[in-house]
């Protein structure tokens, strides 16, 4: 029961970071702020987050999403949060080194994570040149 709580709660903390890039008035005039950077930062750090404590808790149920080289994940869970962590940032951010392999579910969850990782800032760009023109 905790395990499907938690995931609901993190799905619905990475789904209002993101929507925050369609809500109106939330992105200033300027094209360059420290404001706006952080402001992207913050979204990119909470899904990236919330996609490793999704990978964590599938991992600790059970169910293996990911395995290194050619073994599953081991170690204690320090292990297993930073290998989820790193796995998560490689993803959303389209590096994938290969050294992690997405496996079963965990293959369905890595393309959604790439896909939002796309998504983020062309959302981010199309919102500032929207808000920009609204402002001529």
């Amino acid at each position: 029961m905790v395990f499907y709580i938690s995931l609901v709660l993190i799905v619905f903390c990475m789904i209002m970071s993101i929507r925050t890039l369609f809500l109106p008035h939330k992105i200033k005039g300027k094209k360059v702020s420290f404001e706006n950077f952080m402001y992207l930062a913050f979204i990119y750090v909470t899904v990236m987050i919330g996609f490793g404590l999704i990978y964590i808790l599938l991992e600790t149920n059970g169910y293996t999403v990911f395995m290194e080289g050619t073994v599953g994940l081991e170690g204690d869970f320090l292990n297993q949060l930073e290998t989820g962590f790193y796995f998560s940032a490689v993803t959303l951010f389209s590096v994938g080194y290969g050294d992690i392999a997405p496996i079963g579910i965990g293959r369905m969850i890595a393309v959604l994570e790439a896909l939002i990782g796309y998504t983020i800032p062309a959302a981010f760009v199309f919102r500032a040149v929207f808000e920009m023109e609204k402002k001529l």
